[in-house]
């Protein structure tokens, strides 16, 4: 028998020594086994969820593990790394951290871990902070990846994670030094049509493709912005940046009534389809779905579309039309399994869409579309994922939803709610606060909720703020197999 004993640095081999020397001095490789078990117990312990079924108890448990999986931890044990400036640095008060996949993460997994481990989460945007001082470009990360910036995507979606954390008043971070990193990094012209974003209000296609993505996307992030300096009293640049997250109404063709691509002289692309992911203004999605991409605004987003009726006419048809295999056959990392009706759940544009119905009257149908989804999606199989977990959002995606509420819009305070799929739960937050979860009802087909109540007190809206659940207490819900249309008016 051979035994080998690795170990890695990004600073020196004195450092991978150091490493080995501190994490693995021992040779006794059961008791390693044992120690990341208990590692691991320590972690998914975090939520204890009970459920109809032992498969979705390990879905969930499966997607708990893979939302904690990343970001990666990147320094020495001395708290040594190499920076994106190639320089060795020293993450002085907090733990450096790569792999950001934020195009994806930013929508449930970075708001996850900032209720569930907000210090995880806030030195994750110190390292976020620090890409930024070591940036020869003056940004914030797009898509890091250890010493490099991989510039993977679109967006600056660093920003989402920064203000919803400062929203939900994380104190692990200096808000102002976060803000005029973001500021910062909206302003750098030469990203992806930011300077055409800035001059014409929208990005024109003929000038920076997927346009209407990026201009709905940096719409979204502006908004953000805007929450930053609202929160720390900076009224006029708030106001800029209200402005600015007003832009995605520039990319609405009233006539046919989706997001369409527009050229540098204002008018309209010509040839369109709707349905096509490919060359139309988007990435890894069609106009059919990204028209839905206002999560900072529903309800703008429902007058533009022609009102209440209009919007959930468009919702409605998104889960039950046929997409041809065609329309997707160029678009990366999704098949068939991926794919319900034209809603994309194996990519990540449309995962705020299900809980839209939310700002409707009828908020019933979040709820039986969402508990539609999560067997459909979410399998106990080694093929169980509809699509790339992209590191960790899709989990995410399942944790928040099995539990019952979702966070539309990283930024706000709001959760959405919807049809929890556990018989019970119990989130053990920071400071020793418990969040309780008690489920009434629960059935495969009792997917309809029929009373809701925080501490005894009757919600009167489909949502519930940060605030209500990090202060602890017992959401208790009962369900049933018909929608009570009457719950939330």
């Amino acid at each position: 028998d051979v035994q080998i004993k690795v170990a890695l640095s990004s600073v020196d081999i004195d450092g991978a020594l150091l490493n080995l020397k501190t994490e693995c001095p021992h040779w006794n490789f059961n008791s390693y086994v044992e120690d990341a078990q208990e590692k691991w117990n320590e972690k998914l312990n975090i939520i204890q969820a009970d459920f109809l079924s032992q498969d979705e108890k390990v879905t969930f448990y499966t997607s708990l593990y893979h939302t904690f999986l990343g970001p990666t931890l990147y320094m020495d044990v001395d708290h040594r790394y190499k920076g994106l400036d190639q320089r060795i640095h020293q993450a002085n008060g907090f733990v450096n951290y790569t792999t950001f996949s934020l195009w994806d993460t930013y929508r449930a997994q970075h708001p996850f871990l900032n209720l569930i481990q907000p210090k995880v989460n806030a030195d994750m945007i110190e390292s976020m902070l620090a890409h930024y001082d070591q940036s020869a470009h003056h940004m914030l990360p797009v898509w890091s990846h250890y010493a490099n910036e991989n510039w993977c995507m679109i967006g600056y979606h660093s920003v989402s994670v920064l203000t919803d954390a400062m929203i939900k008043s994380n104190p692990g971070f200096d808000y102002s030094r976060a803000l005029k990193a973001a500021v910062t990094t909206s302003n750098q012209r030469f990203y992806e049509g930011l300077g055409a974003y800035l001059d014409y209000q929208f990005v024109p296609e003929n000038l920076s493709g997927n346009s209407v993505s990026k201009t709905l996307e940096y719409a979204y992030d502006d908004w953000c912005i805007a929450q930053m300096a609202k929160k720390l009293g900076q009224d006029s640049l708030c106001g800029i940046y209200q402005k600015r997250a007003a832009f995605y109404k520039n990319q609405f063709d009233s006539s046919i009534g989706f997001m369409r691509p527009r050229m540098s002289d204002g008018s309209f692309k010509k040839e369109f389809d709707v349905l096509s992911t490919h060359g139309q203004g988007f990435i890894e999605g069609n106009a059919w779905n990204y028209s839905l991409y206002v999560p900072q605004d529903p309800k703008s987003l429902m007058e533009l579309m022609g009102g209440e009726k209009r919007f959930i006419e468009h919702l409605d048809s998104l889960f039950t039309m046929s997409l041809p295999d065609k329309y997707f056959a160029e678009t990366e990392d999704i098949m068939r399994d991926g794919i319900i009706g034209n809603y994309v759940h194996g990519n990540e544009p449309s995962h705020h869409v299900p809980y839209l119905y939310n700002y409707t009257s009828q908020a019933w149908k979040t709820q039986a579309t969402t508990r539609m989804i999560l067997p459909l999606q979410y399998k106990a199989k080694p093929d169980g994922l509809g699509g790339n977990d992209d590191c960790g959002q899709m989990s995410a995606w399942y944790i928040f939803t099995a539990l019952g509420f979702y966070p539309v819009a990283p930024g706000s305070t709001d959760y959405a709610l919807t049809s929890t799929s556990v018989k019970s739960a119990t989130i053990h937050l920071p400071e020793g606060k418990q969040f309780n979860i008690v489920v009434k009802n629960q059935a495969i087909n009792n997917v309809y909720i029929q009373s809701i109540s925080l501490n005894g007190i009757s919600l009167l809206k489909p949502f519930i703020t940060h605030e209500q659940i990090v202060s602890g207490g017992m959401l208790e819900v009962k369900m049933g197999a018909k929608p009570n249309k009457k719950l939330f008016h």
